[in-house]
């Protein structure tokens, strides 16, 4: 299998799709076509090359129904992006191509160009919630997100899904973390506390899950988590991306991501 698979800061992740030609709201419909780059043509494509853009949250859950996929479909091969989701819709408004879209919340593909979203319909396919990361064996004693006012504390950009969500938590529970970097996704912000330069960072609890012992997950008080759905959309015409979106969606994609701590949609 030869599979681009990059999660990146928003530079790099721009350049790996970049590369690839030559990152809980209701879902919307739009019945016509878009003329955007990466956009459905009239003709169903039967390309065997499927590009996907993925929120970083996503990298082992796809990665995993990736492989999958391609087992069972010979001769396809799934070229993968993961990057912060306002990266990838920076992307798709530069023209970069794709064939599968996946973002970490409801909000940001509201905030792009109706010309790039247009003929596309979402659908939500899994949830999230927060969770307090600290280097293992929590040497910062961290047990609630009261603690993030007197440690140092990375967290997600507030323009990126994880960022907004850890902006609401801190403000449902009256809380000025003492914030030493922001990053552009959530990969990026548990890696400075895998690497000791944090004491905490708030990230997805499937993030904390996919550590493994690297990290000690300290959890957050229901009344003040938040909850993310993740939507997905085919961005084009081409059978199998249709078909790698129906798996995700489906009972064996739903199994995948449970497994990996996401929460199904309501």
């Amino acid at each position: 299998m030869n599979r681009s698979l990059t999660t990146a800061t928003a530079a790099t992740a721009s350049a790996a799709v970049l590369g690839l030609s030559g990152c809980g709201g209701s879902s919307s419909t739009n019945s016509s076509g878009s003329n955007a780059a990466g956009s459905s043509s009239a003709t169903a494509s039967s390309s065997k090359t499927i590009t996907v853009l993925a929120a970083a949250s996503l990298t082992e859950s796809f990665t995993k129904l990736a492989e999958d996929f391609e087992k069972n479909h010979p001769g396809v091969e799934i070229k993968m992006s993961f990057a912060g989701s306002q990266d990838i819709a920076r992307q798709l408004k530069g023209g970069a191509p794709a064939d599968v879209v996946a973002m970490a919340d409801t909000t940001t593909p509201k905030t792009m160009p109706a010309d790039i979203t247009q003929g596309k319909t979402w659908t939500d396919f899994a949830t999230n919630e927060l969770e307090i990361a600290t280097p293992k064996g929590n040497p910062g004693h961290v047990s609630d997100l009261a603690s993030l006012a007197k440690v140092n504390t990375v967290l997600c950009a507030k323009t990126v899904p994880c960022g907004r969500a850890a902006d609401k938590a801190l403000t449902k529970a009256n809380v000025h973390a003492h914030v030493v970097s922001y990053e552009q996704n959530v990969k990026s912000t548990l890696a400075k506390v895998s690497s000791g330069d944090a004491d905490a960072a708030v990230v997805y609890r499937t993030d904390v899950k996919a550590a493994g012992d690297k990290v000690t997950g300290v959890d957050i008080a229901s009344g003040s988590n938040v909850k993310t759905t993740l939507p997905i959309a085919t961005w084009s015409n081409n059978e199998y991306a249709k078909q790698f979106v129906q798996l995700i969606t489906g009972a064996e994609g739903r199994k995948v991501l449970s497994d990996a701590g996401f929460g199904s949609p309501s």
